[in-house]
Parts: C-alpha cells; sequence; structure tokens
C-alpha cells in the first residue's frame, strides 16, 4: 500500500453518546483484517512515539498486497496493537486496546463494576510467596460500605484459600468473594523479622455491581491559627462531577478559606480538563496564561505548529461554559500525594509549580506524563460514524504534557518536598486530623515544626509493598484529553 499522508489537523474528541440505541452486533461478525486495519490506520496517524516503531513508517508498505498480509499475520487485534507499543516495560506501560468501548465510555464517566473497596497487598514478614491485603479506602454507599468494612482492616486469605503471588489475581478478579479477615502481629517488638498475620474468624463477603464512583471522597474545613484551611480529598479527574467539584469551592470561598489542603493519594488521573479546572479553582489570579503545552508525534507536531500553535497550549480559565468558577486566588497549596498518584494528578503539581508554591507532601509520585485520547473505528477517528459492526477502540497515548517551563520526563516520579509515606499498620481515618499526611499538612501550615519531625521519624514497619488494586484496574493511571478542535480545522488523513 504506497500511502500518501496529507495530515493537518485531525478532529479528536471523547464524547459520550447515548448508547441504548447502538446496534446489537452479535449478527453483524466484521472480518479480524478489517479490525487490524483500523488498529494499524490510526497508530499511524495518532501513536506519540510512532518514530520509534519502524512498522508505523509511513513508508513501511510498498504494496497494498504486502500491507495486507502484514495484517493476516496478527492473530487478533490485541496482538496486533501490541505489536505497535514502544518499550511496553519502560515507557509506555499504559496504551491499550479494548473491544467494548461502551464499557470504557463508562469508567471515564465514573461508572463501573466495583465492590467499593480498594486495598494494597503486601508480602507477609519472612515470606516470598505469602501475601496479606490492607484495606486504605472503602468507597462511598458501596458493598463494601454497606458491609461494615474499615480502612486499615486486613485479610490474609480469599474464600478461606490463603493469598499467594500466585493466586491473587483470580481470587479477588471474582464478583463476588468472602474475605477471611487477619490481624498484624508485632509481638511487642521494633523488629519485623518476629513479626506474623494471624487470622480471625471474622469473615466479609463483598460483590461487586455497577457503581458511580463520586471523585469528591469527603471535604472538611479546619481552624489553625484562627485561619480556616479547607481539606478535599479527590479521588479522580471526572468531568461529570465537575459543577460538584465547583460546589465545594464555593463552599471553601464562602467560608474564606485561607489555606488548602488537596488530598490526590489515590487520585490515579483523569479528564485535563478537568485538572486544568481544579487548578484554576485553586488559583484564579492566572487566568489566560498558560497551564500546561502538547508534545505530539512530530507529523501532529509540524501540523499544530504550522496551522494554529495555540491548540498546544491549554490555559488557566475562570469560566466552565460560561459558569463561573469559584477560585480561591491562594498563592501556595498543600497537597498529598504518593506512588499512586499518577497522570492529572502529577499534571495539577507540575503545571501550578511555575506559579504558585507546591508543598507536596506523601511519596513520589507515578511518573507518568503522556495523555491519550480514545481511537474509534471511523473515517475521523472520533465516536460518530464509528463501524457499528464492532465496539474496538484503543487509548494510546497521543502527547506529553510540559508546564509552562518546560519540564516533563518526570519518569521516577514527582519529588515529594515533605518525605512521609502512610504506615500500613496506622492509617488512620480519612479527614482526622491525627490520620498522618494529614496531620503533617496541619503541623507546616501551624508552624509546629517539632510535630512535624514526629512525625517523620514515626517508625514503619518495612513490609515489601506487592501490588495495588488499581493494577487490577484496565483503564486507570490515565490522563485523557477531551476537547474538541473547531470543525474549520478539521483535515483528513487520505491512505492511497
Amino acid at each position: 500500500m504506497i500511502k500518501n499522508i496529507k495530515l493537518f489537523i485531525i478532529l479528536f474528541t471523547v464524547t459520550f453518546f447515548n448508547t441504548s440505541c447502538f446496534e446489537d452486533n452479535d449478527d453483524n461478525q466484521i472480518a479480524p483484517n478489517a479490525v487490524n486495519d483500523f488498529v494499524w490506520r490510526g497508530m499511524n496517524v495518532f501513536y506519540l512515539y510512532k518514530d520509534g516503531i519502524q512498522d508505523l513508517a509511513d513508508d513501511r508498505f510498498s504494496s497494498d498486497p504486502e500491507y495486507s498480509a502484514y495484517l493476516r499475520s496478527f492473530s487478533s487485534p490485541e496482538a496486533l496493537f501490541e505489536s505497535l507499543i514502544y518499550e511496553r516495560e519502560t515507557v509506555d506501560k499504559y496504551s491499550w486496546i479494548v473491544d467494548d468501548y461502551i464499557a470504557l465510555e463508562q469508567f471515564f464517566s465514573g461508572v463501573s463494576t466495583s465492590n467499593g473497596m480498594e486495598y494494597r497487598l503486601f508480602l507477609q514478614p519472612d515470606s516470598n510467596t505469602n501475601l496479606v491485603g490492607v484495606v486504605r479506602l472503602v468507597l462511598n454507599d458501596s458493598d463494601a460500605e454497606t458491609k461494615g468494612l474499615k480502612r486499615g482492616d486486613m485479610f490474609n486469605a480469599v474464600n478461606g484459600i490463603p493469598l499467594t503471588t500466585d493466586n491473587y489475581s483470580n481470587l479477588l478478579s471474582a464478583q463476588t468473594y468472602t474475605l477471611n479477615m487477619a490481624v498484624y502481629n508485632d509481638n511487642n517488638t521494633s523488629e519485623t523479622t518476629d513479626d506474623s498475620v494471624d487470622s480471625t474468624n471474622e469473615t466479609i463477603t463483598l460483590s461487586k455491581l455497577e457503581y458511580s464512583e463520586n471523585p469528591i471522597f469527603y471535604t472538611n474545613i479546619y481552624q489553625v491559627n484562627s485561619q480556616n484551611v479547607g481539606y478535599l480529598m479527590y479521588n479522580g479527574f471526572t468531568a461529570n462531577y465537575d459543577t460538584q467539584l465547583n460546589n465545594v469551592f464555593a463552599n471553601f470561598k464562602a467560608n474564606n478559606v485561607q489555606h488548602l489542603i488537596l488530598d490526590l493519594r489515590y487520585n490515579s488521573g483523569g479528564s485535563v480538563n478537568s485538572a486544568i479546572l481544579l487548578s484554576s479553582m485553586i488559583t484564579g489570579q492566572f487566568n489566560g496564561e498558560v497551564f500546561s503545552t502538547e508534545e505530539w508525534n512530530q507529523d501532529f507536531q509540524n501540523a499544530f505548529e504550522s496551522e494554529n500553535p495555540e491548540l498546544l497550549i491549554n490555559r488557566f480559565t475562570n469560566n466552565d461554559d460560561g459558569v463561573n468558577l469559584n477560585s480561591l486566588n491562594l498563592d501556595k497549596v498543600y497537597i498529598i500525594a504518593t506512588n499512586s498518584s499518577a497522570s492529572a494528578s502529577e499534571l495539577v503539581i507540575n503545571s501550578l509549580d511555575p506559579y504558585i508554591d507546591v508543598i507536596h507532601i506523601g511519596d513520589y509520585t507515578t511518573g507518568k506524563y503522556q495523555a491519550s485520547t480514545t481511537i474509534y473505528d471511523s473515517e475521523n477517528f472520533t465516536r460518530e460514524g464509528a463501524n457499528p459492526n464492532h465496539t474496538y477502540a484503543m487509548q494510546p497515548l497521543i502527547f506529553k504534557s510540559l508546564n509552562k517551563v518546560g519540564y516533563t520526563d518526570y519518569d521516577n516520579g514527582l519529588t515529594p518536598d515533605i518525605l512521609l509515606k502512610e504506615s500500613f499498620l496506622d492509617l488512620g481515618n480519612i479527614g482526622d486530623t491525627n490520620e498522618t499526611l494529614l496531620s503533617a499538612a496541619l503541623a507546616h501550615i501551624s508552624g509546629a515544626t517539632g510535630k512535624l519531625s514526629d512525625l517523620k521519624s514515626k517508625a514503619i514497619p518495612s513490609l515489601q509493598s506487592f501490588k495495588d488494586s488499581n493494577s487490577f484496574e484496565t483503564f486507570n493511571n490515565q490522563m485523557y484529553t477531551d476537547k474538541t478542535i473547531p470543525d474549520y480545522l478539521l483535515k483528513t488523513t487520505k491512505f492511497e
């Protein structure tokens, strides 16, 4: 296939349509090569790391038969997609393909299947295979909350089967399972070599149901030295909740909040636009200034720079679709972030940093600075006009974000100003002023340096972390764009 590309600017969008009238595709089978063709074309146009993949080169195929033979050489669209990923283990750990984009769209709107338990798995003392799970969060109005599960609860078996590095995935992926609860026994010594995880007789059965997660998990206002301190635990940049987020800041503003603690410790990302809105609510004095810039593959970068370089810039704003934002005009913000904080969470930290004093409390973040968009099998790769015979879609990385001064590529995560890790034996309750990370932020605000030093020196058992429950979710650790390029700039890619 000889391919002449006339690439200017492709309309890209993530638009959520009503799917109730979507044609049932059970009786509309499509040849695998047709889906494979979509996969190759979409990756050839959009993929951030296109230049690093020889099979995506514009001159890769000299004829249509050669191209067709190439597509037929892959057993599935997933196999082809995976072959086009650049350095999966070290660089692009985040691009994916799905065979049901309706489920993907639901996830981006905050709807998923969940029992409401978020947890972290650890290796038990003196073991390379036995695991213990620690509940780190119980989602509001979920099955886990109804069943009485609490943050800090432990379990070492599921359905009576001890958790190990070999069986944890199968056991915890079930729709319904029973947790066998446990307690940690330090044997009254500071050493971990004699510690153990002891089973109890308690069991809790959880079921995964369709669940709409409100990312605004908890808010409060504290008084510190006669000043009002706002606290917000925000667990996902979900566009459907932007209005509620603005209402939270309206309350902060009405109560004359002078300091803000933004808790992103478990926030794995989401919408770029929601990140811009949140950052604009925190500030307000930088309306129209550069929030972040985008760096695409070379074809797209050249097209944007030639046609409309402004489209590479994301700016602070003072409104959301004409509704004024409730901005606090702060010149300092305290952000709690950990190694579970990724993508859009890191975007907020990195993009605010050139403008205001960002006090990052917690741990090194994940280190994901690339964004993606949903690519559909249609003429312009958008949802409108998508091939009705299948529901495959791709979510490839399409650009990386830079802050105002050009900082990006933080592969090892963003460095905390106050390094302080959660203790799985003493998690505390979210919003409790004695909870370690919130307490550290309040101590910094009040100037209680002694208390901050005590928190830093607090002994933490050195069990080895194994897996985070978010790692089970295909769609996590995302930063996705949902803006629409104006129609007058729409040009198409021609394949001849």
